[in-house]
Parts: C-alpha cells; sequence; structure tokens
C-alpha cells in the first residue's frame, strides 16, 4: 500500500502558536481512525515509527499524526513541560477531528513524555478521543519524576532537565555545542549551578521541593476523575516510572470518569528499563520471549482495532494484567494489580547489632525480634552510598570502595546489577533471610517500616530488595528512599528531634521476583543512593542551597526490638 507523508504542517492552537505536525496517510480517500502522538524530542527522529512499527500500523488501515509540542525541535512557543499539554493535546485532537481523512475516531500512542501528553489532554474530555496506549509513563511530575520519597531524582531530573534545556530552549539562541551546558550531579549548591541559573523551570523544581500547589496543577493522578477512555499502561520492573504506571492503572480503575474506563484499564509489566527493553543485561537475560519489540507492534494492533475499529476479540477471553515473573521469567496473565490472592507478610529485621555490610550478623526472619540492640551507621553525605543498578537511565554507575572504584557507562548501569560492591560498605545494613528450602514468588508492592532515630533533625533512609543467588550475586530488585522530614506529609515537611525515635513507612516499589531454592531474600537499609537521588546534608536546611561545607554526618539507628519491630512487608503469592 502506498503512503502520503506530509511534513511540519504547522497546527495553530488557542493562542496562534504554531505546533509542527507530521501526517502519515494510506493512499485512500477514506476517512481513517487516527492515531496521535505529542512529544518533545523530535518528531523527525527514525525510532519513533520504528518501535512500534508505525508503517506497518499505517498499513493496517490507519492515520498517524506525530507533532512536536510547544517549544520543541520545529514547533513554535516557549517549552515549559508538563504545564502547557492539556490545552495544546486537547487542540490537537481537535484539529484531527476536522480534517476529511480522519473518520472521528482517535487514538493516542507513546511512551514516558508522550505517554503523559496523552493523560493530560484525556483529562480535557475532547471529542473523538478513544482510547490510548500510554507506556513507562509517570504519575504526575513530582513524585516519581522530579522527586521520590522527597528526594530530588537528582541524576534523572537533572539529566532529563540538561538534555531538553540544550537541545530545545539553548539550541534557538545558540548553536555551538560549547555552550551546551554539561550534565553534572556533583556541584553544589544545586540552586547555584549553571542549568538552574540558566533555565527557569529547573530552578523552579529546586524552589517545590515539597507537593504544593505549582505540582498539583501536573498531576496526572489528580485527574483520574476525568479520564474516559480505554489504557494499555506498559511498564518495566526496573523502569524509571514503574510506581506511576501501576498508579495510573489502578487510579484509572478505581476512579476514572466513566464505566468503560473503570472497567477496561490493562496492564503489561516486562523485565524491562527505561531504555533496554529487550530483556537482556550484563549479568543477566530473561530470555528471548521477554524482548518487547518481538510483540509490541502486534500488541498496539490489537489494542486499537478493539476499540477504533470494532473488532470482536470475544472469543479470546482476557485478563486485565500481564506480567512477566522473574526467576522462573515467563509471563502470567492475572485478574488485577495487586494480584487478588496476595499474602502480605511481614519479615523482621534482626541482629546482635551488628548488621553492617552484607558480611553482619543481620537476619530477615518471619519471627519477631527479642530484645536486640539496635543497629548503628554514620551517613556522611560527603561519601554517599553509590547508585549501582535498578531503575536509571543516562547515568554512568560509581561504586567506590577503599580498594578500588568501578565505573561502569550508563548504557551498562541499570537494571539488574549485583550489589556486592556496595554491600561492602559499613553504611548499609543488610538483612538477609536464610537459604530457602522452597521457591517463594514475591508479586506486588512492597513496603518498609522502619523505627529509626538519628543524631541530626533531617536525613534519609533507604531501603533495597535483593535476590541473593547461591554463589552470592546479590540482584538488585526494587528500591526506595525517604527524606524523614516527610515522614508523614509531602505537603508539610516536620524536622525531627534529635535522638528521638520516629517510624517510617517507606515504599519500596513493586516487583514479580521468584526466589528459588537456595537463594535468599536481602534487604539493604542505608541514608543515600547517589546520584540517583541528591544527598541530604542533615542540617534540616532546603538542601539545594547548601553546599559541601554545610554537611553534617549523622548517627543514624535502626531498632528492632519487640516495642520497635521493624519490618518489611512482602506481597507472597502461594498457589500449591
Amino acid at each position: 500500500m502506498k503512503l502520503t507523508i506530509e511534513k511540519d504542517i504547522m497546527v495553530p492552537m488557542r493562542d496562534n502558536v504554531s505546533l509542527a505536525t507530521d501526517i502519515y496517510r494510506p493512499d485512500t480517500n477514506e476517512p481513517l481512525p487516527t492515531l496521535i502522538r505529542r512529544l518533545p524530542y523530535n518528531k523527525n527522529s527514525t525510532k519513533y515509527i520504528s518501535s512500534p512499527e508505525i508503517l506497518k500500523i499505517v498499513q493496517a488501515g490507519y492515520i498517524y499524526v506525530v507533532q512536536d509540542v510547544r517549544g520543541t525541535a520545529s514547533s513554535e512557543g516557549e517549552f515549559i513541560p508538563f504545564f502547557q499539554e492539556p490545552e495544546d493535546g486537547e487542540d490537537l485532537i481537535n484539529w484531527v477531528r476536522q480534517q476529511p481523512w480522519c473518520n472521528g475516531k482517535i487514538g493516542m500512542i507513546g511512551r514516558s513524555y508522550h505517554g503523559a501528553t496523552q493523560l493530560f489532554a484525556a483529562q480535557k474530555q475532547p471529542d473523538g478521543l478513544c482510547v490510548m496506549i500510554t507506556e513507562v509513563t509517570p504519575a504526575d511530575a513530582f513524585e516519581g519524576l522530579t522527586y521520590r520519597g522527597g528526594a530530588l531524582q537528582l541524576a534523572g531530573a537533572t539529566g532529563w532537565a540538561t538534555r531538553m534545556f540544550n537541545n530545545h530552549v539553548l539550541s534557538r539562541y545558540v548553536k555551538q555545542d560549547k555552550n551546551k551546558i554539561a550534565f553534572d550531579v556533583d556541584s553544589l549548591p544545586l540552586v547555584n549551578t549553571p542549568l538552574a541559573k540558566a533555565w527557569k523551570v529547573y530552578k523552579d523544581w529546586l524552589n517545590h521541593p515539597s507537593y504544593d500547589d505549582y505540582w498539583k496543577t501536573a498531576a496526572i493522578r489528580e485527574h483520574y476523575d476525568k479520564v474516559t477512555v480505554p489504557v494499555l499502561h506498559i511498564g518495566g520492573w526496573y523502569d524509571i516510572f514503574l510506581n506511576g504506571t501501576l498508579d495510573n492503572y489502578q487510579g484509572i480503575t478505581k476512579r476514572g470518569g466513566s464505566q468503560i474506563a473503570r472497567q477496561n484499564q490493562r496492564l503489561v509489566i516486562g523485565p524491562w528499563t527505561h531504555r533496554v527493553k529487550t530483556g537482556v543485561f550484563p549479568e543477566r537475560t530473561y530470555g528471548s520471549h521477554a524482548n518487547r519489540d518481538a510483540f509490541i507492534t502486534q500488541l498496539h494492533l490489537d489494542w486499537f482495532d478493539r476499540w477504533l475499529k470494532g473488532k470482536d476479540f470475544s472469543n479470546e477471553p482476557e485478563k486485565p494484567v500481564k506480567i512477566f515473573v522473574m526467576g522462573i521469567d515467563s509471563w502470567r496473565d492475572e485478574e488485577d494489580w495487586p494480584l487478588p490472592d496476595t499474602k502480605y507478610k511481614k519479615y523482621y529485621l534482626r541482629s546482635n547489632g551488628k548488621a553492617n555490610t552484607a558480611n553482619g550478623d543481620g537476619n530477615l526472619s518471619l519471627q519477631p525480634p527479642e530484645n536486640e540492640p539496635e543497629d548503628t551507621y554514620r551517613y556522611d553525605p560527603s561519601y554517599p552510598v553509590p547508585t549501582f543498578g535498578g531503575a536509571l537511565q543516562h547515568l554512568e554507575c560509581r561504586a567506590e570502595t577503599e580498594a578500588s572504584t568501578v565505573i561502569l557507562p550508563a548504557e551498562y548501569s541499570a537494571g539488574p546489577r549485583d550489589q556486592l560492591i556496595v554491600e561492602k560498605r559499613k553504611d548499609v545494613l543488610c538483612y538477609t533471610t536464610n537459604p530457602l528450602e522452597a521457591s517463594l514468588e514475591v508479586t506486588g508492592p512492597i513496603q518498609l517500616v522502619l523505627y529509626i532515630s538519628s543524631s541530626a533533625v533531617d536525613t534519609d533512609f533507604t531501603g533495597k530488595l535483593v535476590d541473593v543467588y547461591p554463589d552470592g550475586r546479590a540482584e538488585i530488585l526494587s528500591e526506595g528512599i525517604l527524606r524523614t522530614r516527610y515522614r508523614d506529609s509531602m505537603s508539610d515537611p516536620e524536622l525531627m528531634e534529635p535522638n528521638k525515635k520516629y517510624k517510617l513507612v517507606i515504599n519500596i516499589g513493586a516487583t514479580s521476583n521468584v526466589f528459588r531454592v537456595g537463594h535468599r531474600i536481602r534487604l539493604e537499609v542505608s541514608s543515600s543512593n547517589f546520584p540517583l537521588y541528591d544527598r541530604n546534608s542533615n542540617t534540616g536546611g532546603v538542601i539545594a542551597e547548601e553546599s559541601s561545607t554545610d554537611f553534617i554526618v549523622a548517627e543514624n539507628k535502626v531498632f528492632h526490638n519487640q516495642e520497635f519491630p521493624s519490618h518489611l512487608i512482602l506481597p507472597i503469592i502461594d498457589r500449591e
């Protein structure tokens, strides 16, 4: 089938700013359903027609419309991430619906930021919007994108902001590469870095460290009740927006603005990072059936054929959730998320006060603790625990020990990496089960309840779930962080009293993993994961305004006794 491609059609928005738009159409006079993608990464990039295979989808009887969002690539206007997308998305949908080649039925497509542009547009409930596929998409611009647990997602937020400023803000005025701002996570204070001085958007992020009205305006989760269409949500266990993907699925299922939306949310989660979608990593391979690109185009076609062409799939019973279960490395269909038959079990932290390092005496047990001594470590912001694997992107892993420094390039840094080099540090507490005598499946959201104290008025606590292999390899599964000033509210921070005991509830994310016979379950507890998150100075001040000379070393304690039973809550699936 021949295709007609129209490039750089300037579509006017309500304020007369025009946005560059490309149109891919089958060579036919018949009006067809139309798929829209709105992105800030330059629509001319070939990857936005290769996965899924857009030309194959167009040949199947769809029109594809792709637009550079405001202030990016060939579009006019100023790029202000997130805040401009609801109205601009609505305007493009209205324009498309009026074109003679569109039959009035519109779907949306895209991942990451161009997944968010769909959900922002859906808030406006534009006529003609029938269905969406959002992949690796955050639930708002605050939690999970710029901050998490009150800590700035330093590498992700700064890396993305640097890229967007250089490519779409600075490049409009300065053409030489030498004027571009370098991606830098080490310079302090953050508010005085070249990026913060050059781009008000990034400075605003730093000036709003709490969940206030600034962020609520750009929070998808605040508007689930306005989404009225079916959505297929696609994510990865090691994706930076896994929590957002799961929240979007659950939130629209529960609060969607129509019955058809509430009953027709679908979820697919594979063993992927934000960029690695093959299931192949330096230390772990999940099999050829884990390759997203092998089935992603057909997945899109089936979903759009159902909602835009009315094809009958009733003879193919479908469960709403499909997950890849790591450990046994297989796909499985489920009735909902979290899985309805989940049993939440408490695994208690235990030790004789020497859980420091993987060689310490920390134990993770189903038996509640006795009157055991607390574990203590020093958190020095000048020597933070390095990020090594997990959900990240565009970041070198720098693991430093007393003896050596290991640097992994960005393309190898994310995903299921071995944590042993991190677990050698004395400021990392490790609690590990005995070798399992039977396989144990952990699938669902994970929480860590810690009873703590600190010599500081504010500090961070981190948690990490790890699968320890019989040969000692410690594979990261999920992680989380909580800045203690946000222990009760992300909107109203409150400092601690030094050395007073507090209860913390930390979101450790989610996973689906079978711990095999002979494996052990490990929990790591510390106070930093840098540069995935910014360093807490421990002063209680405005962290973005502080330099390394402001750093205070904190003595942090984790209690596990009868009165203060710190524990990890794991979602167990037992179907035997």
